[in-house]
């Protein structure tokens, strides 16, 4: 069978697994993200050992370019713990917006690992949160095609 359609590498191709892309950005974390980390990382040793005992050559090789990546992610975690009082939006805020139309809506600064914008963490390294950083409530920011006010900051 030929393997062009295959997802998973074979038991030849398992040496050349691509690394996962640490990136070149700061790897800025919140106490959550430093949580996340390491649970990424338990999960990642547990099956690696079950991958082991089944003697899963392929599963073992990712599994270990994982732990590799999520060790480099936590190796070089520099933990931001935002100022409390702070006036000014920092990595680390909840930041709520109104749009022009009235929607009211709430993000969290976090890092890149954190990220998930259905759930309102957004990366420190996206659009919306360069304009967000270093803004008061009352301030006008651009969000999407749209400019939106920062209502409050958390």
């Amino acid at each position: 069978m030929s393997v062009a359609f295959v997802k998973e590498p074979n038991e030849d191709q398992v040496e050349g697994l691509p690394e996962r892309d640490l990136g070149t950005e700061p790897n800025f974390v919140t106490d959550r993200g430093l949580e996340m980390l390491d649970a990424e990382i338990a999960k990642a040793e547990a099956s690696l050992e079950t991958a082991r005992e089944a003697n899963d050559k392929i599963a073992v090789a990712m599994i270990n370019r994982d732990l590799r990546y999520w060790r480099a992610r936590r190796s070089t975690a520099q933990l931001i713990v935002p100022e409390a009082d702070s006036d000014v939006v920092q990595f680390g805020h909840s930041v709520t917006i109104e749009r022009p139309n009235g929607k009211v809506q709430t993000y969290r600064i976090v890092g890149i690992d954190e990220a998930d914008p259905e759930e309102g963490l957004i990366s420190y390294l996206s659009p919306l949160a360069r304009q967000l950083v270093g803004k008061e409530a009352g301030d006008t920011v651009r969000a999407g095609s749209t400019e939106a006010e920062i209502v409050s900051i958390e």
